[in-house]
């Protein structure tokens, strides 16, 4: 009986051990699973206003949370003080015609025609019905009276082999590239408004042209900006066929220039830059390791969307969180005081001095945390540290790198268009024609007009026009 007894408590005591090895191990489980299940949940929650992702890649719901924001009790449209735009005044194509009131709006009385000194000025636009300019040069096939040999005349220098003259080539370079028009729909246009038919292949063919066309020019602003002392710097994905590819911009004041490189590796980016020279505002990514970290000043848009992330979770995370939050928008309502010259940028240094040692300090204590997808971020942003303060004491750098996403803009909505290109001459299109017309833009310079002499410099061979103002 008492051997019985001692089996059972034996087997019973092996049980308990087993089922304690068994418990361990789904607690560890458990542990495991929950850890992924805050990860899939704070992935499901992410859109652009708490991470890195686009705009674009906001659903709906997104959207409807991100707009969903408390009356402000202001009445829509421009608010008082607002600098009102109007409709600007074009230099007459004909003389006026002036008009003068026949009767006094109050007793009737006939008045006489009098000049106003500053009358009211109301102009109309229409545009002229357009007439393609068409030549032709007959290339005569002429027999050698001596030899009987028969010889067509050739083109005449500076004559374009093709049907494109050198404004219908900037035109089309124009249409599909920056104003991003599918080349169907280019051809449509072409035919339904200009009167001119012509097909998809001579269409590509323009293209071509126009990309060759824009390569010094486009070597010349990718000098410059490596010259320049603030540069800003952003990337997104890119397609050339099936190929994934890195499409990245490099902004500065007066230029944009696009690159589109094999991958997202920091050899790709480095080659970019003819010289690493002056300050640098990016992301975190790195790919920006090769510049040196005094050098740079880290992306504070970024960095409140991943605070904003870690308000939306619960617990010690959430609250460091919102100390984060509260402190970035200090930060950045004192830089708008600074930048709208509200503020000096004396008194603003002295005020970041206590500011930028609570930011420190609140990551520190997000560190100690030990928590997945928390600690690590907060260890990276302290591994920036002296990228984070840039703005504060060199004027004219920005806190965000908003200048490089809004150049990036452009670009996506054409990938989501076309999702890139087919081939690598039709990368180099995309490269240089939305360089061009970006920096164009931003020197209020005349796009079709400096495309159609770069065309024309390139079928006389002459020297491309400047893209750069010195």
């Amino acid at each position: 009986m008492h051997d019985d007894c001692n089996r059972k408590i034996a087997k019973l005591e092996n049980e308990i051990s087993e089922l304690r090895i068994v418990v361990k191990a789904l607690l560890t489980e458990i542990q495991q699973l929950r850890a992924e299940n805050q990860d899939l949940r704070t992935r499901l929650g992410q859109n652009s206003s708490n991470s890195s992702k686009p705009p674009s890649s906001d659903g709906p719901s997104d959207r409807e949370t991100r707009q969903a924001k408390a009356p402000s009790g202001k009445k829509p449209g421009g608010q008082p003080g607002h600098k009102g735009s109007q409709r600007k005044l074009l230099v007459p194509s004909k003389p006026p015609v002036e008009c003068f009131p026949k009767l006094c709006r109050r007793c009737g009385s006939h008045l006489p025609c009098r000049p106003d000194p500053e009358p009211l000025r109301h102009q109309t636009v229409d545009i002229p019905h357009i007439v393609p300019v068409v030549a032709e040069w007959r290339l005569h096939c002429v027999t050698c009276d001596d030899c009987g040999t028969v010889t067509r005349a050739a083109l005449p220098d500076g004559i374009p082999r093709g049907m494109g003259e050198p404004r219908l080539m900037a035109l089309i370079g124009l249409l599909t590239g920056d104003y991003g028009i599918s080349r169907r729909r280019t051809v449509r246009l072409l035919s339904d408004i200009l009167g001119i038919d012509i097909s998809l292949g001579a269409l590509s063919e323009a293209e071509e042209k126009v990309s060759d066309a824009l390569a010094t020019p486009v070597e010349e602003a990718s000098e410059h900006v490596a010259e320049q002392a603030i540069k800003h710097s952003d990337a997104t994905s890119w397609r050339e066929g099936n190929q994934s590819r890195t499409l990245w911009t490099v902004a500065t004041a007066m230029a944009t220039v696009f690159f589109i490189t094999t991958d997202a590796s920091m050899a790709s980016l480095r080659g970019l830059f003819a010289k690493i020279k002056g300050i640098l505002v990016s992301d975190r990514g790195k790919q920006f390791g090769f510049w040196a970290m005094d050098r740079r000043q880290i992306c504070w848009a970024h960095l409140i969307r991943r605070f904003q992330g870690f308000f939306e979770r619960k617990g010690h995370v959430g609250q460091l969180g919102e100390r984060l939050l509260l402190c970035a928008r200090a930060m950045m309502h004192h830089w708008h005081c600074v930048r709208d010259g509200t503020l000096s940028r004396r008194n603003f240094e002295r005020l970041m001095v206590p500011l930028s040692a609570v930011i420190e300090r609140h990551l520190e204590n997000g560190v100690r945390l030990d928590i997945r997808g928390v600690s690590g971020s907060c260890r990276d942003i302290l591994d920036h540290r002296e990228a984070l303060w840039t703005f504060v004491h060199v004027p004219g750098v920005e806190p965000t790198n908003n200048h490089a996403e809004r150049e990036l803009r452009a670009f996506v909505m054409w990938r989501k268009r076309s999702f890139g290109s087919n081939s690598e001459r039709g990368c180099r299109f995309a490269e240089r024609i939305m360089t061009v017309t970006h920096t164009l833009r931003k020197q209020k310079r005349h796009v079709l007009s400096f495309l159609t002499q770069a065309c024309q410099a390139s079928l006389l061979g002459n020297p491309a026009p400047s893209l750069v103002i010195t």
